[in-house]
């Protein structure tokens, strides 16, 4: 089985969604969806769902490297080990020992232990870790970096794993749509972490949608909103730069946000069930009780689409809140959502509930898109997934920036916009602090 992935003019003219179909678990439906005459809303075999086995194919020796030794980064190889069988963690780089360390002490508890001479320290160890004779590597860095990880990689043909977002500013997104169709050109496998892709439900669901079970889609909700995230207080003999890498959540021009950074999910979803990007969002947003950086902790933002439906996101990260992680889709037949796994028609009955399909055991996406990775690597199919995550993650963008800013930002403004968060010289020294401030909107009455 093959993947035919879409470039770039095509995805934004709407298609949107990378490779060639592939068959999934039987659907399991109530007799008054099925054989209701549904009109799809994209053509079988013009859109990818990926086959989702519980494991990864026997295969060749595989010897993975991983870039950021987090904990994103360890739970990612984790999950890559349970994926597939015959992987070799072996290579490792971080701009600091000490996460390596205990890195190397959690997948030491899996026989895994990288040797001393492949084990790399400093701002330039993505490429020693790459260069190191590696198949495949696990970019999960602060999200600004990784763009030229990603890219460099490409370059030197090595598979990628890019946890998501995968890019924080204009600058970045270039980068990952060109180094996106270089690595289509080499018949490169790129996953990114967006698992809902690869979540039984979510394919499930997905599968349906294109087959017009809900009718054309005209609009959506969608929401990550919970309690405040992680944050690191500035330890003494810290440098700026490394408390900033150390706390890289809460800071904008290494996470890119909140709205980026997590509820870049949930946007995704819909991008990816509707096969469009948003042309224009127009947000608002605010900080309240954030305890470290220059982030906000609470967007909401409306998006348009060109052809006139609206999304409605909603991100939030307070102590003390309502919590709500989910995504509403609702189409001229019925809607879905995400919260009961169910599509309903206009009457609000049930129509479709997911059900898991017991001749699966594995259902963690985490792991599942492991599998999937693998898989292609070891079949030499190019699947590229970069290109569709790289759109999700500048559509947050926009919306941040319309926040910040407290103008409509438009889709062809941003993506061709001089945004860059990468700090002229990256070394662990001084930062300038001063230009680290919280986005105030509009302007100050004179």
């Amino acid at each position: 089985m093959s993947s035919k992935n879409l470039n770039r003019r095509e995805f934004l003219s709407m298609s949107a969604v990378i490779g060639a179909g592939a068959v999934v678990a039987p659907s399991i439906l109530s007799s008054c969806t099925k054989g209701s005459g549904n009109t799809p809303l994209r053509p079988a075999g013009s859109y990818y769902v990926p086959e989702l086995p519980d494991k990864a194919d026997a295969g060749r020796e595989l010897k993975v490297g991983v870039i950021g030794c987090g904990g994103r980064a360890t739970g990612a190889t984790i999950n890559l080990l349970d994926a597939a069988d015959g992987i070799t963690v072996y290579a490792a780089g971080d701009v600091f020992a000490d996460r390596i360390a205990s890195f190397q002490e959690t997948i030491g508890e899996r026989g895994q232990q990288v040797a001393p001479e492949r084990v790399f320290v400093g701002f330039d160890a993505y490429k020693k870790v790459i260069d190191s004779g590696v198949d495949m590597v696990i970019i999960a860095t602060p999200p600004v970096f990784r763009p030229e990880h990603f890219k460099y990689a490409t370059e030197k043909g090595v598979h990628s794993f890019l946890e998501k977002p995968i890019a924080v500013d204009a600058k970045g997104y270039r980068t990952i749509m060109a180094a996106a169709k270089q690595a289509e050109a080499k018949g490169l496998s790129v996953v990114t972490g967006t698992q809902r892709h690869h979540q039984r439900p979510y394919v499930e669901a997905f599968k349906l949608i294109q087959e017009g079970a809900i009718g054309e889609i005209t609009g959506g909700n969608v929401y990550w909103n919970q309690g405040m995230l992680w944050y690191r207080e500035r330890e003494k003999g810290w440098s700026d730069m490394e408390w900033m890498i150390r706390d890289w959540v809460n800071w904008k021009w290494l996470s890119g946000d909140h709205i980026v950074e997590q509820h870049v999910h949930n946007i995704d979803v819909f991008l990816w069930m509707a096969g469009m990007h948003p042309v224009k969002a127009t947000a608002i947003g605010a900080r309240h009780r954030r305890k470290t950086g220059d982030q906000y902790d609470q967007f909401s933002v409306d998006f348009e689409f060109e052809n006139g439906i609206h999304l409605h996101s909603m991100c939030r990260q307070i102590d003390g809140t309502s919590t709500n992680v989910s995504e509403f889709i609702q189409g001229t037949k019925g809607s879905w959502n995400s919260d009961e796994h169910v599509i309903k028609d206009l009457k609000g009955n049930v129509i479709w509930k997911y059900e898991d399909d017991p001749k699966y055991t594995q259902f963690d996406p985490y792991v599942l898109e492991h599998v999937d990775w693998v898989n292609h690597i070891r079949r030499g199919e190019g699947h590229v997934e970069a290109g569709e995550t790289g759109i999700s993650s500048l559509a947050g963008v926009m919306g941040r920036e319309a926040a910040y800013t407290g103008q409509t930002v438009e889709w062809d403004t941003i993506s061709n916009s001089d945004l860059d968060y990468m700090p002229a010289k990256l070394e662990l020294g001084a930062m300038p602090m001063s230009e680290y401030k919280v986005a105030v909107p509009g302007s100050a009455e004179e």
